[in-house]
């Protein structure tokens, strides 16, 4: 299906569907900073086979959505979460099963937080708690720190943005795995290309977090599948093996040798966890008797 700009309280976000709006909706929540890209087309096609209407959009001032001038965004991370329940009012979908990676699954732990009946099952992905918990998490790697406080990019040049975003996928694909610079690189282009303004990205770097009450995992009531590469080099695997732990239906899935993010290799694994969550969620809400 071909993209598609919605308007809700005045806020354009664009939008694309894959599947059959009658089946069991699946909202992606992609990473700050990343367009709806990164949640790969092929891998949006095959939720959809698997039987579930599968929604990506891209964030404020990424892709083809609003932006804002860089470094003067005028929202906070809590638009961002209410963004996730526009993109649902713009389909015309009560609630859905929602899947976040990175940031994007602490956006949906928030609009499982807040906006609880917006959410019927939740499936985060290389992330970690989105507010406060208890016990010390281990920091990023020593090898990602050093990429992000002494990578260079002149935003002006588009061949700098490049190479310097491929980079980054380098480092977060963990180094246990082949990367495929190739497929990267064309990945990257195309989301450069697409953007209004590629550079708006960097907002997310900075936004407040904006007016949210505060909230404990422990009252997220509805299942979450978690799930975490063992060499994930932004949120080492502690992070996800204790979000499961704090989400009272938590359960985890680990992919050994993963990094950070959805890769292709990791598709035959992710794909059908979800279909059998997502599956098992309705099937436990509706009841035998149900439709």
């Amino acid at each position: 299906m071909a993209e598609h700009v919605v308007d809700s309280d005045g806020i354009t976000l664009c939008t694309e569907s894959f599947g059959d709006p009658s089946d069991p909706p699946v909202l992606l929540v992609m990473g700050l900073g990343a367009s709806m890209l990164w949640w790969e087309a092929g891998f949006c096609r095959l939720l959809a086979e698997g039987g579930r209407f599968v929604i990506r959009y891209d964030h404020r001032d990424t892709g083809r959505s609003v932006t804002y001038e860089p470094g003067r965004p005028g929202y906070t991370g809590a638009d961002l979460v209410g963004d996730a329940a526009r993109v649902l009012d713009a389909h015309r979908i009560p609630a859905a099963h929602v899947v976040g990676v990175s940031a994007g699954g602490a956006l949906a732990q928030l609009l499982a937080l807040h906006y609880a009946d917006r959410v019927l099952s939740l499936v985060l992905i290389s992330t970690s708690s989105a507010v406060p918990g208890e016990g010390k998490l281990p920091p990023p790697t020593e090898e990602f720190m050093r990429f992000v406080s002494g990578a260079h990019v002149d935003w002006s040049d588009g061949d700098s943005v490049v190479d310097y975003q491929v980079a980054y996928a380098r480092m977060l694909a963990g180094g246990r795995r082949p990367f495929d610079e190739a497929a990267a690189r064309s990945l990257v282009r195309r989301d450069v290309e697409r953007a209004h303004d590629f550079s708006a990205a960097r907002n997310h770097d900075s936004l407040p977090d904006g007016e949210l009450s505060p909230a404990r995992l422990s009252s997220i009531a509805v299942p979450a599948l978690v799930i975490h590469g063992t060499a994930d080099p932004m949120f080492p695997l502690r992070h996800g093996e204790a979000l499961a732990q704090q989400i009272p239906e938590g359960r985890l899935l680990t992919l050994q040798d993963a990094g950070h993010g959805v890769e292709r290799a990791d598709w035959a694994t992710i794909v059908p966890a979800i279909l059998e969550h997502t599956a098992a969620d309705r099937a436990r809400r509706v009841g035998p008797s149900g439709p």
